[in-house]
């Protein structure tokens, strides 16, 4: 039902008529210190793109890479450990899994889930006047930069490890209540990447308001001392052909939305008079951050307007 066509965040197969199945596999190589940290980080990360169609997440099966040889073995524990607590909170089983022995350490899952094939939610559906709501602050890429060259301060740390082990799950359930269009993710390919696959494939035009987007401060502050990771720029290359950008949007703001996410919150496209009591309803429940950030609008197909 969804394939590589419209590149959604996952698969869906049709059993019967009431279920389907949501498929997807996400790892990568640590992006914070802490083993157990990581672990819960890479599973959030990946059970996301379930939550993005609007399913259910069901079973879990670890992908590790990990150098057995020459790191001690609690600490491939740890990361499995991590991981297993987030898949406790979601409800998920962990039934198997595969591991290599490699140089470099890398984690995530493969995910199955669950939605009825009449409520699947992709990123080909938002609909023109349509609001956009994002629930996650941007920043990420750029504090894990400053972290990686020990340049974040541990409050920085804090803010992004408390937002990339926040599972969407609330969010995903809201949004449905709400009335969602259309959704996905926000992860490597940054806000601006991402939400111009849901232009493209929705054949739509989108309006994004730079000032309302949540950002972690201090993901500003390093980026203005130059902390931007590579991605961002790869993104930035890649994408800005199809952005048009207002002249009150500064060179630094764009290096925000470019910038490569990890566990990053969703972006919704749902009805403008629903749009507001979900934003309401998300932040009484933890999502602090939540934001209406723009609009749909008819064109130019497949490109963004930041303003």
């Amino acid at each position: 039902m969804v394939g590589l066509d419209t590149s959604d965040d996952a698969g869906v197969y049709q059993l019967n008529e009431e279920i389907a199945l949501v498929q997807t596999a996400d790892f990568f190589t640590p992006i914070v210190d802490d083993p157990f940290l990581f672990g819960q980080i890479a599973v959030v990360n990946a059970l996301s793109d379930v939550y993005a169609m609007g399913g259910t997440p069901l079973t879990g099966m670890n992908l590790v890479a990990f150098p057995i040889k020459t790191m001690p073995a609690s600490i491939l524990k740890e990361i499995l450990l991590g991981g297993l607590s987030k898949m406790k909170e979601a409800g998920v089983a962990l039934v198997g899994g595969h591991s290599i022995e490699d140089p470099e350490i890398k984690y995530g899952l493969s995910v199955t889930g669950l939605i009825h094939p009449k409520k699947i939610l992709t990123n080909a559906k938002a609909r023109v006047g349509d609001k956009l709501v994002l629930t996650k602050a941007l920043g990420t890429g750029i504090i894990a930069t400053a972290l990686k060259g020990q340049l974040a301060s541990e409050k920085a740390v804090q803010k992004i490890v408390e937002s990339m082990t926040t599972l969407n799950r609330v969010a995903s359930e809201r949004m449905i209540t709400f009335g969602a269009h259309a959704c996905t993710d926000i992860t490597g390919f940054g806000l601006m990447g991402h939400a111009l696959e849901m232009a493209v494939a929705s054949h739509v035009g989108l309006v994004i308001e730079a000032d309302a987007v949540p950002i972690f401060s201090e993901a500003m502050e390093y980026a203005n001392m130059g902390l931007v990771p590579g991605g961002a720029h790869s993104n930035r290359q890649f994408f800005s052909c199809k952005v048009e950008v207002s002249s009150n949007v500064s060179d630094l703001l764009l290096d925000i939305f470019y910038d490569p996410q990890t566990s990053g919150g969703l972006l919704i496209s749902l009805p403008p008079n629903e749009a507001d009591q979900l934003v309401d309803h998300l932040k009484r429940e933890g999502h602090g951050y939540s934001s209406l950030v723009g609009e749909v609008v008819e064109g130019p197909p497949g490109k963004i307007q930041l303003i």
